[in-house]
């Protein structure tokens, strides 16, 4: 139990480094930021707490995102501009005339910066896929969420009093 829970522990603060440092260079860091606090909130319930106004402000955008085709496809155009730029980046292109700094700084990174787009521009997709199926026609309501959000909770709290009954009690050998 204790290795379980310094895995998740160490899983999620690297997750949260990561997802920090993802901010500023190429990478899907706000991706990372709430991976790493879903994996946190299962170990401490400020994180829990905190997870709720997160998860409810990313699925009202994405309940937005795709109530209109314009919006929808503004997203698939986002989409097909991060894969091409991380393809781009990837094969790399002479170094423009117009190019103030030192040629060894156009296109740092090659296929690691490139691939890192293509698979910002994936997970994009994913999730578009993801809101159009789940809310496309029936909009995200908040108040059913907060319910089923207590629930999941409680149940949770539940478990992990048969957990601790269980460690507590004494077996008969």
């Amino acid at each position: 139990m204790a290795v379980r829970r310094l895995a998740l522990e160490t899983l999620g603060w690297t997750l949260i480094v990561l997802g920090v440092a993802a901010l500023f260079l190429p990478g899907p860091g706000l991706l990372m930021l709430f991976a790493g606090t879903v994996v946190l909130s299962r170990q401490y319930e400020w994180f829990d707490r905190r997870l709720l106004v997160v998860k409810r402000l990313a699925l009202e955008g994405a309940s937005r995102g795709v109530q209109s085709w314009p919006k929808i496809a503004g997203s698939l155009l986002g989409v097909a501009w991060l894969i091409g730029l991380g393809i781009f980046w990837g094969i790399g292109s002479p170094v423009p005339t117009w190019w103030p700094l030192s040629p060894d700084l156009w296109l740092v990174g090659g296929w690691g910066t490139g691939g890192t787009l293509i698979v910002s521009g994936l997970v994009g997709l994913a999730l578009l896929v993801y809101a159009f199926r789940r809310f496309r026609g029936t909009p995200y309501d908040h108040e059913v969420e907060v319910v089923h959000d207590l629930h999941r909770r409680e149940e949770r709290r539940r478990a992990r009093a048969v957990r601790r009954r269980a460690r507590t009690e004494v077996t008969p050998g």
